[in-house]
């Protein structure tokens, strides 16, 4: 008889085999510039831990309090019995810092794009993606049953092409969507997003920027790259982000508009259903 499982094995066997497996590494303590990894004192260069603040003390120190106050969990989803006065709060005051009208926390920053990219565009809709965007970002697209666009890498020629062809499509597209990485996590460059706002505007396309690692290390005080290109509110519909890399702790957030997060915390599936 067939065995339903033995595909698991075979297929991490030729992982193996063409080295292509995670090997994963134990970190012994906290992340910080030097850390001890496997028993061995290294040089940290491989974090998202930027500005080394997951070891500081008054991080450390409002997790305790946060933790004596309100308990290890909610209890809950949000929607039912789970939303807090710390959400709450956590929400306005990461709205003021992005200079934006609202603001949604998620467990994740893949969990945002995974959420809330399939809600945006559906059937009907065109997805307009960076070729290198981050997995999070390619996964949420093909959750979506919106028909898909990818321009090259940064490249606002082909981003133009690509625009000028929807142009030609018959029905017209209903939604546009363009999205992006701002700093691209692999190779650690920025996208032109001054340039793709423009395009957007032009051909009244909604623009989303993952700003995950661009927070905490571009624009006023860290704000990201909406900040850096000052780009007005009204140009860049979705500004999505993480703690879990320069704030050194964990969790995802979108920012934008009021109308961005009624839509998203009555629509996106990875807010209404994880506890």
């Amino acid at each position: 008889m067939r065995n339903p499982t033995a595909f698991l094995r075979e297929e991490y066997e030729e992982l193996v085999r063409n080295e292509l497996d995670w090997k994963l590494r134990v970190l012994q303590g906290p992340s910080t510039p030097w850390c001890t990894v496997d028993g061995k004192k290294v040089l940290m260069l491989c974090s998202n831990n930027y500005l080394s603040l997951s070891n500081h003390p008054k991080l450390k120190e409002a997790a305790i309090k946060a933790v004596q106050s309100h308990g290890a969990g909610s209890g809950s989803v949000r929607p039912i019995a789970g939303n807090m006065d710390l959400h709450i709060e956590l929400e306005r005051r990461l709205a003021e810092f992005k200079h934006a009208e609202a603001s949604l926390v998620y467990q994740t920053g893949f969990a945002a794009n995974a959420g809330l990219i399939p809600q945006l565009a559906d059937k009907g809709d065109l997805i307009i993606s960076d070729e290198l965007n981050h997995g999070s970002i390619i996964d949420g697209v093909r959750l979506s049953h919106a028909e898909r666009g990818v321009y090259k890498h940064a490249d606002m020629q082909d981003l133009q092409r690509v625009l000028d062809e929807t142009e030609k499509h018959d029905p017209p597209y209903r939604h546009i969507l363009i999205i992006t990485d701002g700093v691209f996590s692999m190779d650690g460059d920025m996208a032109p997003l001054d340039q793709i706002a423009k395009l957007g505007a032009e051909h009244a396309a909604m623009v989303y920027v993952d700003d995950a690692h661009g927070e905490g290390v571009l624009g006023e005080g860290g704000r990201g790259i909406v900040s850096h290109f000052r780009l007005d509110r009204d140009k860049v519909h979705v500004e999505m982000g993480t703690f879990s890399k320069a704030f050194g702790v964990v969790g995802g957030h979108i920012s934008g508009s009021r109308d961005l997060v009624n839509f998203a915390y009555n629509k996106s599936r990875t807010w209404l259903l994880s506890g």
